[in-house]
């Protein structure tokens, strides 16, 4: 049994001699929700409209669930649920005739068990008799789901599925996400709102200028080894006595005393001696915190050492 839910190689778009999307390569594995970031015009649709065969690529090989795209396209298809850019239905019927007009569509025979099941995934039991006309967007977008996992997809991809959203209906989006994940679905997710894709993706991979620069764990760079330099926040009685004490001792490095708070960046080691040194010269210690990195500034932090390298 294959690995992955997706595995794109080289993926490469080219229209004339201008450049799209410049040889991409990543695995989704399965039970995940893999993220695509990257500005606006970055390439992230364009790659996923490759991988959903709504455009042809001019290089590169797209393999579903162990189905290469090229060969075995029927199967490679019927493993995809997507929904690329805003879900659209017929607004004057109601959700559930919506779903079964898509379920004669299906790859595959889908079971009115299966109808209903999705039905309750997505929180729609109240109002799947109701006309589309009256769904809020939130809801629209949960019926989007539920037609994209009809036929019991293996990877469900999703270009920019918050636009729109108010901050509750983000956040059940959200959840519904992680319950398929924990139900063995896989999910590719693009966006340019990092502060969303930071609670919803397990990893990520930024896009700049069609090509992919980084790839990484959501969490990798926030797990702290014994030698990693991390920004340390102290809360003492005393901050500027604290202050002087780093200094004198050549403790940390860009030391700062701000809003009260006492800031030093310094390894695990460097800040277990920090605290013995503030508690044998007697002052009160209340709190040691590391200071999480958000992935906005991890974000900006690659994006711009590419800038950097690339004007070198």
């Amino acid at each position: 049994m294959t690995q992955y839910a997706l595995e794109v190689n080289n993926l490469t778009k080219k229209i004339g001699k201008k450049l799209i999307v410049e040889n991409v390569t990543f695995q989704i594995e399965k039970g995940e929700i893999f993220g695509l970031l990257g500005p606006n015009g970055a390439g992230k649709t364009t790659i996923i409209r490759m991988i959903v065969h709504l455009i042809n690529r001019t290089e590169g090989k797209v393999v579903i669930n162990g189905h290469d795209l090229d060969q075995s396209f029927k199967d490679a298809m019927g493993e995809i649920g997507a929904i690329v850019e805003n879900p659209e239905f017929y607004k004057y019927m109601s959700g559930m005739k919506n779903l079964k007009h898509y379920m004669r569509m299906a790859t595959r025979e889908v079971s009115t068990e299966r109808l209903d099941e999705v039905i309750r995934l997505v929180g729609l039991e109240q109002a799947i008799h109701q006309k589309v006309r009256t769904y809020s967007l939130g809801m629209r977008q949960r019926l989007g789901v539920a037609q994209a996992l009809l036929h019991s997809p293996s990877i469900l991809i999703l270009d920019e599925p918050t636009n729109g959203l108010d901050p509750q209906g983000i956040r059940e989006f959200r959840d519904y996400l992680r319950l398929l994940v924990n139900q063995g679905i896989s999910v590719l997710v693009s966006s340019h709102l990092l502060s969303e894709m930071e609670l919803m993706c397990d990893r990520f991979a930024i896009i700049e200028k069609g090509k992919l620069t980084h790839i990484s764990r959501m969490n990798e760079s926030n797990n702290m080894s014994h030698q990693t330099k991390q920004q340390v926040m102290f809360e003492v009685n005393n901050t500027e006595q604290a202050f002087n004490l780093l200094v004198n001792q050549n403790l940390g490095e860009e030391r700062k005393v701000e809003r009260g708070y006492l800031y030093a960046s310094m390894d695990r080691e460097t800040v277990a001696r920090a605290n013995q040194l503030f508690v044998s010269n007697d002052l009160q210690v209340y709190e040691i915190s590391y200071i999480k990195t958000s992935l906005e500034d991890r974000f900006l932090e690659i994006t711009n050492k590419e800038k950097k390298e690339e004007s070198m």
